[in-house]
């Protein structure tokens, strides 16, 4: 790699320069405060794409050790099923995983035996959900909308024991669920034809209070306050409307980030505004509330606010229309 000059190069020069031949950095650098120098720094780096390294004879015993890994690991690779049993079923597919700090959709290959449903990652050799069919007391196919989709898809809702609910993707949705059913129908087993399957994530579950039921919901971002110097960030949640309260659940952290009392409604508005200097002009919820003697803003945006200010507007006109009644009763 000898070194080489060109004062008209471009970007693009400079990028194919990097992957095809490489480049070399020797630099030393000093960080001076007040004229006085603090930090000394000496860089010998080496930048170019794989096959040019491994051409100069970089990172070859990294690559060795890599490929050597990968061949173990797939000469070891054991199989999912157990002994004797069949597949009737095999799908691309996914399921969608709320343990932990981070929920999201975690993908493989589903496989339908004749005694089990399950995920299984094929690279890493691992069961990502699995159930036994006799666990399997409802099944429901509903659509499903993403924050990162504009479109639908269907899901399939799987009530199992214990009340608890497992949320399915596939590549045929309808042929998933109609084998599962004749299977569990060959082996005697009738699920209910029309489960209590919650409309809501299972996560509504965490912060529902004994009786407590939820009115509507809807995935929505809300505009979160934080500390010090950092502006106020938009983040993707769910909004709650329950008989006792407006929440917001922050999927991330698992937690419930704002919540009040229905009878704390104050106002809501909504209006155009700029969400960052990406997101121009976009529909903002604002919803004023009395909190502690003073009356307070939060913000929310989504696709469907239009839905959630009648909402509160009903909810703020019902109250104002009974508080009317009684003062007329008590007069």
């Amino acid at each position: 790699m000898e070194p080489q000059r060109n004062t008209n190069a471009t970007i693009v020069d400079l990028l194919d320069r990097v992957l095809d031949k490489g480049l070399i950095i020797h630099a030393d650098i000093i960080v001076s405060v007040a004229g006085i120098p603090l930090i000394g720094v000496n860089l010998r780096a080496a930048l170019a794409g794989m096959e040019t390294m491994l051409k100069y004879g970089i990172m070859q015993s990294w690559d060795e050790r890599t490929r050597a890994w990968e061949r173990e690991h797939r000469s070891k690779k054991k199989s999912s099923l157990a002994q004797g049993e069949k597949i009737i079923l095999k799908m691309l597919g996914a399921y969608y995983s709320s343990e932990g700090i981070c929920t999201a959709w975690r993908y493989g290959y589903l496989y339908l035996t004749g005694e089990r449903l399950f995920l299984y990652h094929e690279d890493f050799g691992k069961v990502l959900f699995e159930t036994p069919l006799e666990k399997i007391r409802g099944l429901v196919i509903r659509e499903g909308k993403y924050f990162t989709e504009k479109k639908e898809r269907d899901e399939l809702y799987l009530l199992l024991g214990d009340n608890k609910v497992a949320r399915l993707s596939a590549l045929d949705v309808a042929q998933l669920k109609e084998a599962i059913e004749k299977r569990m129908n060959e082996l005697g087993l009738v699920p209910e034809e029309d489960p209590a399957i919650p409309v809501f994530e299972e996560s509504a579950t965490k912060f529902l209070t004994t009786g407590e039921e939820i009115v509507c919901r809807g995935k929505m971002w809300y505009l979160m306050e934080t500390e010090g110097i950092i502006d106020n960030t938009w983040k993707p949640g769910h909004l709650y409307l329950t008989d006792k309260r407006i929440c917001w659940w922050y999927d991330f952290e698992q937690k419930v980030a704002f919540e009040i009392p229905v009878g704390e409604l104050v106002a809501c508005a909504m209006e155009n505004r700029n969400l960052s200097d990406v997101l121009k002009k976009k529909r903002v919820l604002d919803i004023i509330y009395a909190g502690n003697g003073t009356r307070r803003l939060v913000s929310f945006s989504g696709d469907s606010l239009e839905d959630w200010d009648q909402i509160f507007r009903r909810i703020i006109t019902g109250r104002r229309t009974v508080s009317t009644e009684q003062g007329l009763v008590a007069g």
